[in-house]
């Protein structure tokens, strides 16, 4: 089958696309799907650096890619509620950048949504939402998203407004507008941030949701009323807050968590519960009421330029690859 494969860690020349790769086999609770659209995330690249072993460890030959649409192709032993031909979308066990991959944890996909949105939605939907219930967010709080218009952002933003919540984003000032659009009240990054969102939030923040990293945390402790950037803590290693108010910090992109007392969100939630979510995710993107903004798809073959073009952080929306 065709795929792209690596063998050892390193930049986007380590991946290497071949038509011979060996056709995997479902085992029991598993399902084969040939593969129609494949999600590109941050994550794909950092896992080809070697940057996220703790979270996804590695066994070469590995072929990237953790999300995916597709249709059901063969049954592993005790499969039930799927048969051959089914749309679906899910995660992938094997690895997605490939004409067939193996999954657990898949979905029905809504007639009429298209493949390129299907393949955006478990990553994307699964990160902001396991976030947001970590961070316990209800409706007339304030969240305060930094890095909004990313892909998990955006979707972050949207989950967390259609729950009643008020959301400041963060945002290059090109991606304002489209934040409006979302229904977040957009602020630029850079020096003066925790200003600009008091101004924003004047009855302040309830919770943070770090999607971008760059050292917002000092920032984010800071505005749950912690020692702010250039203060030193208790014990001399840089900001410090109450740890209440920590435990409402919650970033998915920020090495440095542990060493503020923050929560770093990393690993896949409670299978059922990622299921549940990706069915409410997929009808209502099939709905209208949740997008993803797409920024391009590429064939297969060209998934090293697909990752450099995410690595570049210059994307405005998804890339998708279709084998």
């Amino acid at each position: 089958m065709e795929a792209i494969v690596y063998e050892e860690f390193g930049g986007p020349e380590v991946l290497r696309h071949t038509a011979g790769a060996a056709v995997p086999e479902p085992g029991p609770g598993e399902v084969r799907v040939k593969v129609a659209a494949v999600g590109v995330n941050p994550v794909d690249w950092k896992r080809r650096y070697g940057w996220v072993e703790e979270f996804y460890p590695t066994t070469f030959p590995a072929v990237p890619g953790l999300e995916f649409a597709g249709t059901v192709d063969r049954l592993g032993e005790g499969v039930t509620g799927l048969a051959v031909g089914d749309e679906v979308l899910g995660w992938t066990k094997t690895g997605a950048y490939a004409e067939y991959a193996i999954a657990d944890i898949v979905v029905p996909k809504p007639a009429g949504l298209p493949w390129e949105t299907a393949a955006s939605l478990p990553v994307a939907g699964e990160t902001a939402q396991r976030v947001l219930d970590l961070l316990g967010v209800r409706a007339g709080e304030t969240l305060f998203l930094h890095g909004a218009a990313g892909v998990v952002g955006s979707v972050g933003v949207q989950l967390a407004v259609a729950a009643g919540v008020t959301v400041i984003g963060s945002a290059s000032a090109s991606n304002h507008a489209y934040l409006r659009e979302l229904g977040a009240i957009p602020v630029a990054y850079g020096e003066g941030l925790a200003d600009r969102v008091r101004a924003a939030a004047p009855d302040g923040v309830d919770a943070v949701f770090d999607a971008a990293g760059h050292g917002v945390l000092p920032v984010a402790i800071e505005l749950l009323g912690g020692v702010g950037p250039g203060g030193v803590g208790p014990d001399g290693d840089g900001p410090h807050g109450d740890g209440a108010a920590k435990e409402r910090i919650v970033t998915i992109a920020d090495a440095d968590a542990e060493k503020y007392g923050i929560v770093f969100s990393g690993s896949l939630g409670d299978p059922d519960a990622v299921r549940a979510g990706l069915t409410a995710h997929a009808r209502g993107a099939a709905a209208g009421t949740l997008t993803v903004r797409l920024a391009d798809t590429l064939p297969l073959k060209e998934a090293a330029r697909a990752q450099e073009l995410s690595e570049s952080g210059h994307v405005r929306g998804k890339l998708v690859l279709i084998p």
